[in-house]
């Protein structure tokens, strides 16, 4: 296993991909960002998910009473980080995120079984969304800031792969010693109204963004999103999920400049 410095190394800068051109019967290899890999290669190295609610179907619930359970994603060539705080109110504890043109996110430790595990719940709120241009080209990098979103990433699974992601996946693990994960989920709550509910992620055809709240008519409020992970990856991808995969929390604003403050009330993966 490589050192968690090399990951982050591997993962933010470049995956080594493989395309076929026209007819398909020539490789090109090119660079590309791959900003989920460092999401899944990073959850590896943690501790595998625990299981103390499972005599009820629940593999965690995540009330954020501290961030034992996750680890800071931070981005080498992002100096300004997001900031993560454990807030209280009541007696009821959540998680703070504040960006101010800045970037990093939390990765929950260990990875799960999608298709035991296909049903995710949680409670979050933004107190505001990005404005301006960048915020309506989502189809852009310029535009790939969000005040809050909840990663799916699914592992690379070698035994199910086609053969040209055999040969995808296996140059970029001889080249970096690891595998890229396979795809990724954001659910996402956007700044802007758009026209679909489903897009492709600029930095990764792989990574697929859905929209569950778009907008800031709800700014302010507590909003919970109840959803089936096995459901929307079809949707997105039009297949089945692998079935492994890890958990993932971010707010940026590094690309659009601006600031914003979301929370989290609690995360539940269930039966």
């Amino acid at each position: 296993m490589q050192s968690p410095a090399f990951t982050v190394r591997f993962c933010f800068e470049v995956c080594s991909c493989i395309v076929y051109i026209n007819n398909m019967s020539k490789l090109v290899i090119f660079e590309k960002l791959f900003v989920v890999a460092t999401l899944w290669v990073l959850s590896t190295l943690l501790a595998p998910f625990t299981a103390a609610a499972a005599d009820h179907g629940i593999l965690i619930r995540e009330e954020f009473n501290d961030l034992e359970n996750w680890k800071p994603l931070l981005f080498p060539k992002i100096p300004r980080h997001t900031i993560y705080t454990i807030e209280s109110e009541d007696e009821r504890h959540y998680l703070k995120a504040e960006s101010n043109a800045s970037s990093s996110g939390l990765i929950y430790g260990g990875e799960f079984d999608v298709y035991r595990y296909p049903n995710i719940r949680w409670r979050w709120k933004v107190d505001n969304v990005y404005s301006g241009e960048d915020v309506n080209r989502v189809n852009r990098k310029q535009g790939d800031d969000y005040p809050i979103r909840v990663y799916i990433i699914f592992k690379y699974e070698p035994e199910h792969a086609r053969p040209l992601e055999k040969i995808t996946y296996g140059v970029a693990k001889r080249r970096y010693g690891e595998y890229p994960p396979h795809s990724a989920l954001n659910y996402v709550w956007a700044s802007n109204i758009n026209s679909e509910a489903i897009m492709t992620n600029p930095y990764s055809d792989r990574s697929k963004m859905i929209f569950l709240q778009m907008g800031g008519e709800r700014t302010g409020q507590w909003v919970e999103e109840n959803l089936n992970i096995i459901v929307d990856y079809q949707r997105a991808f039009g297949e089945k999920p692998p079935t492994a995969a890890s958990l993932a929390i971010m707010n940026d604003s590094d690309d659009t400049g601006q600031s914003s403050v979301s929370y989290l009330d609690f995360i539940e993966l269930s039966e």
